[in-house]
């Protein structure tokens, strides 16, 4: 199945649902609203027809300038040989994404990467913590307006040294 048939596919059974279409490309996708995801989720996940079986991978995007966030998730089907991105997309002031942790098995841990350093609240996810960064970490360092710390429990974070200067 083509990347246009899968999207028309789920635009038949989600009216109005794909805010976006690019069925060609080097990354054919669909763009979703966060409202949305869970219910389309399952549709590719189960759908026969479809059946995208595997998360090969999960990545979170910072739209700062348009307010928002993104998770993208790259989907494969093992039995049918195709694949389509979805982009998900929620409010950046408070994110919120459903969790997809138990349709994708590799979403438990991509989830609390994208979490961690871009913020996004993956709502049901068992385990939501940080995966990287220390718990008592402040920030989320993805995001386009992080400002990194100058120490973290006065262990210098960052050291700014001229270039020109040559060490001791």
């Amino acid at each position: 199945m083509t990347p246009a048939q899968i999207i028309q596919m789920v635009q038949e059974r989600f009216a109005g649902a794909v805010i976006e279409a690019h069925p060609t490309g080097k990354h054919p996708r669909i763009h979703v609203l966060a409202r949305d995801w869970r219910a389309i989720a399952e549709f590719l996940r189960r759908d026969p027809a479809i059946q995208l079986d595997w998360l090969a991978n999960l990545s979170g995007v910072d739209y700062a300038a348009d307010g928002k966030l993104c998770a993208v998730y790259d989907l494969w089907s093992f039995q049918h040989r195709h694949s389509l991105a979805v982009k998900v997309f929620c409010n950046r002031e408070h994110p919120t994404i459903p969790s997809v942790s138990d349709l994708w098995r590799a979403a438990d841990w991509h989830e609390r990467e994208a979490f961690d350093l871009l913020g996004i609240q993956f709502e049901g996810h068992p385990d939501l913590r940080r995966i990287l960064l220390a718990e008592d970490w402040d920030g989320h360092p993805l995001r386009k307006d992080y400002v990194f710390p100058r120490s973290y429990h006065d262990i210098p974070a960052s050291v700014e040294l001229d270039w020109q200067q040559k060490p001791e």
